[in-house]
């Protein structure tokens, strides 16, 4: 694998990279909480407070009151009982995948799963059945491999960050048997998703009841770590995964950091406001120019072209405009690449105009 460009993000929305100062449309920062006077001046108050590590496990000494506090307001913001800290988003899921090794007889997993969730699939200690991404009529079949009796648990992204598509969890949750779960990882619909900004959970009108929604605190959030959001009896059960006890908590100013991006995005409903306007001129007059989005409600535009020379030129046209080219290299993106365009509420109108006025010529050029 290709290592990215360095660069330097500056200013909330631009980022220099090559000598060259350009308007920045990638990162998963979606309201540049990262850059937020209130949440840096977090970090320093919390350093000079707390320190910066504990240094024990919270099983031992390093259960700060911090912690719990932080666990608290999660559980408040996003309306479940419960939440438990992780040190980052990616190990949500290998969490509760080891706390719950030979409780669940398959695991049913989306074919395009966030690669955490193919690796805690792999410690549920059970067969492991994919399922094509988003067809509920192939999740139905599956569940019908699985026999009569099954309990399966199902895992799948909420939102998915390379088009902004939405898992249908409604569907999902209509045929699992009573006794089955859904592990959701909701990095990206966190806090951007649902009249709350609860998630995909909220957005699908779902209850919590076989739900364990796991999130990053790196996204919308914009600080780092990961929370596991359920009930006060899964909470109970995560805590005793090797993983969870044996790891040392998450740095208390990174913590404070992540309590007050949760007050701003719980007090200033504008944020989501923005980055839903931002969002939906940008699709719309993409679609408008003659462009195939697909239909999600995330703040992600996927863009597609042919082949290396076609790449090569809307390249070059977004760099004439002053806008760093988002040419994402992933595992499971094709092998030239796309270009994936992150929107975010700080994105002023002139920026999302040049972004439109240099993507233009080249609606006749997808695949």
């Amino acid at each position: 694998m290709r290592e990215a460009e360095t660069l330097q993000q500056l200013n909330r929305t631009y980022a220099r990279c090559g000598g060259r100062t350009l308007s920045y449309f990638s990162g998963c920062d979606y309201f540049r909480l990262a850059s937020h006077p209130k949440v840096m001046q977090a970090v320093s108050d919390g350093l000079r407070r707390h320190g910066l590590n504990v240094a024990a496990s919270r099983l031992t000494t390093g259960n700060h009151e911090v912690y719990p506090s932080l666990e608290r307001d999660l559980a408040r913001f996003f309306a479940t009982e419960a939440a438990l800290l992780t040190g980052t988003g990616y190990v949500t899921n290998l969490v509760v995948a080891q706390s719950l090794a030979g409780h669940f007889s398959h695991a049913l997993v989306d074919e395009r799963a966030h690669a955490s969730l193919q690796d805690a699939a792999l410690l549920l200690n059970c067969p492991i059945l994919p399922f094509k991404h988003r067809m509920v009529e192939h999740f139905a079949a599956t569940l019908r491999r699985c026999g009569p009796g099954a309990r399966p648990v199902v895992l799948t992204d909420g939102m998915f960050s390379h088009d902004g598509s939405v898992a249908p969890l409604r569907s999902y949750l209509k045929l699992l048997p009573r006794d089955g779960l859904l592990v959701v990882d909701d990095a990206h619909g966190a806090g951007t998703l649902g009249k709350t900004g609860k998630g995909t959970v909220e957005l699908e009108r779902v209850s919590r009841g076989r739900i364990v929604q796991n999130i990053t605190l790196s996204k919308a959030l914009g600080v780092y770590g990961g929370a596991i959001l359920c009930s006060q009896k899964w909470r109970m059960k995560f805590a005793t995964s090797r993983m969870f006890v044996g790891s040392t908590p998450l740095p208390l100013p990174l913590a404070c950091a992540a309590g007050k991006a949760l007050q701003i995005l719980r007090r200033d409903t504008s944020l989501r406001r923005r980055l839903a306007n931002n969002s939906s001129f940008i699709k719309s007059t993409l679609r408008r120019a003659g462009f195939a989005l697909p239909d999600a409600p995330g703040p992600i535009v996927p863009l597609h072209f042919d082949n290396l020379k076609q790449i090569a030129r809307v390249q070059r046209a977004l760099l004439a405009a002053g806008i760093l080219p988002p040419l994402i290299h992933y595992p499971g993106s094709p092998a030239n690449g796309y270009f994936r365009f992150v929107i975010s509420s700080e994105h002023t109108p002139r920026q999302l105009e040049q972004l439109v006025r240099a993507l233009q010529p080249f609606a006749t050029m997808g695949p």
